[in-house]
Protein backbone atom coordinates (compact mmCIF):
# COMPACT_ATOMS: atom_id res chain seq x y z
CA UNK A 1 0.00 0.00 0.00
CA UNK A 2 1.43 3.51 -1.23
CA UNK A 3 1.98 5.98 1.48
CA UNK A 4 -0.15 8.89 1.74
CA UNK A 5 1.54 12.17 1.14
CA UNK A 6 1.65 14.96 4.08
CA UNK A 7 -0.22 18.02 2.93
CA UNK A 8 3.36 20.11 2.73
CA UNK A 9 4.39 16.92 0.47
CA UNK A 10 1.34 17.68 -1.69
CA UNK A 11 2.17 21.37 -1.62
CA UNK A 12 5.91 20.77 -2.79
CA UNK A 13 4.30 17.96 -5.70
CA UNK A 14 1.85 20.79 -6.62
CA UNK A 15 4.68 23.41 -7.33
CA UNK A 16 6.43 20.79 -9.84
CA UNK A 17 3.32 19.88 -11.52
CA UNK A 18 2.35 23.26 -11.87
CA UNK A 19 5.64 24.60 -13.56
CA UNK A 20 5.52 21.69 -15.56
CA UNK A 21 2.53 22.17 -17.07
CA UNK A 22 3.27 26.38 -17.18
CA UNK A 23 6.09 24.92 -19.30
CA UNK A 24 3.95 22.29 -21.44
CA UNK A 25 1.49 25.15 -22.11
CA UNK A 26 4.24 27.68 -23.45
CA UNK A 27 6.07 25.17 -25.76
CA UNK A 28 9.04 24.98 -23.82
CA UNK A 29 10.58 21.22 -23.46
CA UNK A 30 11.97 21.76 -20.20
CA UNK A 31 10.66 20.45 -16.82
CA UNK A 32 11.29 21.07 -13.13
CA UNK A 33 14.23 19.13 -12.58
CA UNK A 34 16.03 21.26 -15.48
CA UNK A 35 15.30 24.45 -13.39
CA UNK A 36 16.20 23.09 -10.44
CA UNK A 37 18.76 25.66 -9.08
CA UNK A 38 19.15 28.27 -11.75
CA UNK A 39 18.70 31.54 -10.49
CA UNK A 40 16.00 33.73 -11.74
CA UNK A 41 14.94 31.26 -14.85
CA UNK A 42 11.47 32.25 -15.34
CA UNK A 43 13.04 35.36 -16.84
CA UNK A 44 14.87 33.02 -19.44
CA UNK A 45 11.04 31.75 -20.94
CA UNK A 46 8.19 33.48 -22.06
CA UNK A 47 5.00 32.66 -23.03
CA UNK A 48 1.74 34.69 -24.63
CA UNK A 49 -1.23 35.92 -22.63
CA UNK A 50 -3.27 33.34 -23.83
CA UNK A 51 -0.99 30.79 -22.78
CA UNK A 52 -1.22 32.39 -19.37
CA UNK A 53 -4.80 32.38 -19.16
CA UNK A 54 -5.01 28.57 -20.23
CA UNK A 55 -2.49 27.57 -17.92
CA UNK A 56 -4.14 29.51 -15.30
CA UNK A 57 -7.42 27.61 -15.88
CA UNK A 58 -5.91 24.25 -16.31
CA UNK A 59 -3.55 25.28 -12.68
CA UNK A 60 -7.32 26.44 -11.20
CA UNK A 61 -9.13 23.38 -11.77
CA UNK A 62 -5.65 21.53 -10.81
CA UNK A 63 -5.98 23.17 -6.78
CA UNK A 64 -9.62 22.64 -6.39
CA UNK A 65 -9.10 19.23 -7.32
CA UNK A 66 -6.24 18.76 -5.35
CA UNK A 67 -6.41 20.46 -2.60
CA UNK A 68 -10.55 20.69 -2.43
CA UNK A 69 -10.35 24.40 -2.19
CA UNK A 70 -12.89 27.06 -3.20
CA UNK A 71 -12.59 28.83 -7.08
CA UNK A 72 -11.83 31.77 -5.45
CA UNK A 73 -9.12 30.69 -3.35
CA UNK A 74 -7.65 28.81 -6.24
CA UNK A 75 -7.71 31.42 -7.87
CA UNK A 76 -6.07 33.98 -5.37
CA UNK A 77 -3.43 31.07 -5.55
CA UNK A 78 -2.55 30.94 -9.43
CA UNK A 79 -2.50 34.77 -8.94
CA UNK A 80 0.47 34.43 -6.61
CA UNK A 81 1.88 31.38 -8.39
CA UNK A 82 1.92 33.50 -11.56
CA UNK A 83 3.46 37.23 -9.42
CA UNK A 84 6.17 34.30 -8.23
CA UNK A 85 7.26 31.79 -10.89
CA UNK A 86 5.43 33.35 -13.80
CA UNK A 87 7.21 33.49 -17.48
CA UNK A 88 7.22 36.69 -18.95
CA UNK A 89 4.63 37.80 -21.85
CA UNK A 90 6.23 37.62 -25.22
CA UNK A 91 2.99 39.43 -26.43
CA UNK A 92 2.36 42.08 -23.87
CA UNK A 93 1.39 45.27 -24.92
CA UNK A 94 1.13 44.38 -28.57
Amino acid sequence: MAKRLTREQKQEQAVVDLINKMFEIAGHEVTYNDILGVDNWFQQYTMTMKQSEEFRDWGKKYLINTFRMSAKRAENEMMWFNLQWGLKYSDYGK
